[in-house]
């Protein structure tokens, strides 16, 4: 198939089905994030416990995704991805009813469990459709619907703040999660898996669970000791999994892409750095608006559109230009403007101009959107089609472990300034103090990755050939 020729049935359907998907989650995590202030507030969480809302959803897609990935790979991607979509909507119906913090959590961590599902999953089913041609264009109009996600949950929220509660926010996906199953049922027919089955390699996800949870528990509470014990143990995981993944015959984290494959190594390194550097910021806006400026979270939610947006209308053009531009030289130019954008917030006071905020938003949305598409199709593209779900579910983890570091990120800054305390009015010059932090150390992983995302060479070459 050449780029001009139509979309078949099949392909227009799937494209639908995992469009729906990708629109609705980023919406119930926007949601939820903008929702943050209410939930600490209703339910009464320290600072600390407060970050844990996102970090529980993060940490759990984090865990799964990759054993998703290979079990996708095995019993098939279709089958997989929409049993995490009607897991979603499940653990959100909890979600909504959770009466404390703890069930909140608990539910919260379920949510991300079923994610990993769905992450593991989109962009191997629309690779696996789609031709080389016009894989750039159906990841970057994929990648769009996330973006207009994330760009309807905060006003979204805000509206339904002040007319329900915070606990409608956890139920926003649910209705297009069952238009997914009725699509998928429906228009999609056939399954993608890979042609050789491989072991779940349960050694390696046993340590990578552990590593990873030490690690994230351990440094959302530094600087107790045990704290500091809990991140040793994680390092210590860290390295005992990578001795483990080389030596094993199908590990669940191939590092020999990594190693052998240049484009694909440092193009996921850059998705690390980014969304490290992005993610939290729809949480730190959220909580600059409504707790420094006093915003109601209607208008709040309105204002934090800016950055979504912006990706949203950026991403289609980047990923058509990825299949003729070399991705690297857009990917690098959005992450200058990335950088630009994160200094401008860094900035802000609680006496800044709301037009200050929307322009330094716009101009980090505009960044990640060519950033994104174009990074995302160099990964696809620089691995052999029967790698899809093995690259899929390594580009889905970097992007999980950026956006759980990005909110590790807060997490410390918010143990370092506020401690295991409310934030009350007093406690403002402390958080204004925590968020300028945050942004200065996201500034710092945006500049390495520039040269980084400069280096990762050219996805026309030919392709590695990776076990």
């Amino acid at each position: 198939m050449t780029s001009a020729e139509p979309a078949s049935p099949q392909q227009r359907a799937v494209l639908l089905m995992v469009w729906l998907s990708a629109f609705s989650t980023p919406l119930l995590l926007s949601s939820a994030n903008v929702a943050l202030p209410h939930i600490a507030k209703a339910l009464h969480l320290t600072a600390v416990e407060l970050t844990w809302i996102p970090l529980a959803y993060l940490l759990a897609a984090a865990m799964f995704v990759l054993l998703c990935g290979r079990v996708a790979d095995n019993v098939g991607r279709k089958r997989v991805f929409l049993i995490g979509t009607a897991g979603l909507a499940l653990s959100s119906l909890f979600a909504a009813w959770a009466p404390n913090g703890i069930a909140l959590l608990v539910a919260r961590f379920a949510q991300g469990i079923f994610t990993g599902a769905v992450y593991a999953t989109q962009m191997a089913i629309v690779s696996s459709v789609f031709p080389p041609a016009r894989r750039g264009q159906a990841i970057g109009l994929t990648i769009s619907s996330i973006y207009f996600g994330l760009t309807l949950g905060p006003a979204l929220a805000g509206w339904l703040l002040e007319a329900i509660g915070w606990r409608a926010c956890m139920l926003v996906q649910v209705p297009f999660a069952l238009a997914t199953l009725l699509v998928a049922r429906a228009r999609v027919h056939g399954e993608w898996k890979a042609d050789e089955r491989a072991s779940l390699d349960m050694l390696g996800n046993a340590i990578y669970f552990v590593g990873l949870a030490a690690l994230l528990i351990g440094a959302s509470n530094l600087p107790a000791q045990w704290a500091w014990a809990l991140v040793a143990l994680g390092v210590a995981a860290t390295v005992a999994f990578i001795m483990v993944e080389r030596k094993v015959a199908h590990p669940i984290f191939d590092l020999n892409l990594f190693f052998t494959n240049r484009v694909f190594g440092m193009s996921c390194f850059a998705s690390f750095l980014m969304y490290t550097a992005t993610y939290a910021n729809v949480v730190l806006v959220a909580l600059y608006l409504q707790y420094l400026r006093g915003i109601a979270p209607g208008r709040a939610g309105l204002i934090m559109i800016a950055q979504p947006l912006a990706m949203a209308l950026f991403s289609p053009l980047a990923g058509k230009l990825s299949d003729r531009v070399e991705p690297r030289v857009l990917a690098s130019l959005g992450m200058a403007l990335v950088v630009v954008g994160l200094i401008l917030l860094a900035a802000l006071t609680p006496a800044s101009a709301t037009f200050t905020l929307v322009i330094a938003l716009a101009i980090t949305g505009i960044g990640f959107g060519l950033f994104s598409a174009p990074n995302t199709n160099a990964i696809m593209s620089s691995v052999d089609k029967r790698h899809y779900g093995s690259a899929n579910s390594k580009v889905a983890v970097m992007r999980l472990l950026g956006q759980m570091c990005s909110m590790g990120v807060i997490a410390v800054a918010f143990a370092l300034m506020l401690g295991p305390v409310a934030i009350t009015p007093e406690r403002y010059p402390a958080l204004q103090a925590a968020l300028r932090l945050s942004y200065l150390i996201a500034v710092a992983l945006c500049v390495p990755a520039i040269f980084l995302s400069l280096a990762r060479g050219s996805v026309h070459a030919p392709k590695v050939q990776t076990r």
